[in-house]
């Protein structure tokens, strides 16, 4: 998805902020295949910036719009499994219909494995944060995330169905898993009284159990299996006393920020998708 909210910021800099974080989301352009011959299958990987490397701080080509890298989920499961040709859709900035226009064309009768990982750029959830750092009123901030979460019910939960539908056609004896999305902040943890107060965090956080519960659905009804990150990274959200998976605001490194780290990638989706696949 492209982009979670981070703690370090003062609301008197707002036209800054805004301004900022209008750099976050990166444009969606028709990604170029990376490709291993196929030896004992062939993995697929298919989604937004949560499935690439914005978060770790490594990238093949900084300058690159999908923001690719060597330390995200799919191509650390990929080393690990040498002999499976490995095709990296996945893009920064990626909606269901970028999914299907480019993405899912990569997909062929002889994939083995396929995660995929969108959902979050469909109900504007960047704007929704953008939102509820900029505004003084916890109410404002509850609403805008409440609309989301509309959205996610009345437009994303049937754009996910044809989404799941076409990746079965396009690759029909793959393994397919869908990834979802953390939690953002341990409600009541340790970020102090500055950025987001916590009714503002458990809206957020209210928002993404919404969209994990509808991506569970749709993945079930698509015979997928469902990848639900949550239990592995609530212990290691913003604001928890632990390590943090999950970037906050980064100044220096705005692209970087509201995405899994490399701890996140590593410790929390690989463990959880080998856990899946084997």
């Amino acid at each position: 998805m492209t982009p979670l909210i981070g703690e370090v910021f003062v609301r008197s800099k707002r036209p800054l902020i805004a301004a900022v974080l209008a750099m976050v989301v990166a444009a969606t352009v028709a990604p170029t295949a990376t490709a291993a011959p196929k030896a004992d299958g062939k993995y697929v990987a298919i989604g937004d910036s949560y499935a690439v490397a914005p978060g770790t701080r490594t990238y093949d080509n900084p300058d690159d719009p999908c923001r690719r890298g060597p330390l995200t989920y799919p191509r650390l499961w990929a080393a690990q499994h040498p002999s499976v040709g490995f095709v990296e859709a996945s893009c920064s900035g990626a909606t269901t219909a970028d999914v299907v226009s480019t993405q899912i064309p990569q997909l062929t009768a002889d994939t083995t494995l396929v995660t995929v990982q969108v959902g979050g750029n469909d109900v504007g959830f960047v704007d929704v944060l953008t939102n509820c750092i900029l505004t003084i009123d916890d109410q404002d901030c509850i609403n805008g995330v409440e609309l989301a979460k509309q959205a996610a019910t009345g437009a994303l939960s049937p754009a996910l169905a044809q989404t799941y539908g076409a990746v079965r056609a396009a690759a029909p004896s793959a393994e397919v898993v869908v990834v979802g999305y953390p939690r953002l902040y341990k409600i009541g943890g340790s970020c102090g009284i500055l950025g987001l107060s916590d009714a503002e965090r458990s809206a957020m956080n209210s928002a993404a159990d919404v969209l994990n519960d509808i991506m569970a659905s749709r993945a079930a009804e698509a015979g997928f299996t469902f990848l639900d990150p949550r239990p592995a990274f609530d212990p290691h959200a913003l604001c928890s006393d632990g390590s943090e998976w999950v970037t906050s605001l980064e100044w220096n490194k705005i692209n970087e920020s509201y995405h899994p780290n490399v701890e996140g990638h590593r410790d929390g989706y690989l463990a959880a998708l080998n856990s899946i696949t084997g």
